[in-house]
């Protein structure tokens, strides 16, 4: 089983408009609001190319032979 990476914790201050809408967006998701905050920025990284795909993508990438 591979390693977790260890979390860092930070208070985060957000306006109550945006954080309905988070919640709301979790909730469909199945996801808790910590969560959902956690994709939403792993996401944007990706798609920034400031972050690395997981190592999940990159073996579903590999079997696939793409």
């Amino acid at each position: 089983m591979a390693k977790k990476e260890p979390t860092k914790s930070f208070v985060l201050r957000i306006d109550s408009e945006m954080m309905d809408a988070i919640e709301a967006w979790a909730a469909d998701e199945f996801r808790s609001t910590n969560g959902q905050i956690q994709w939403i920025l792993a996401e944007a990284l990706k798609k920034s190319g400031r972050m690395k795909k997981s190592r999940k993508a990159e073996d579903k990438t590999d079997s696939k032979g793409v």
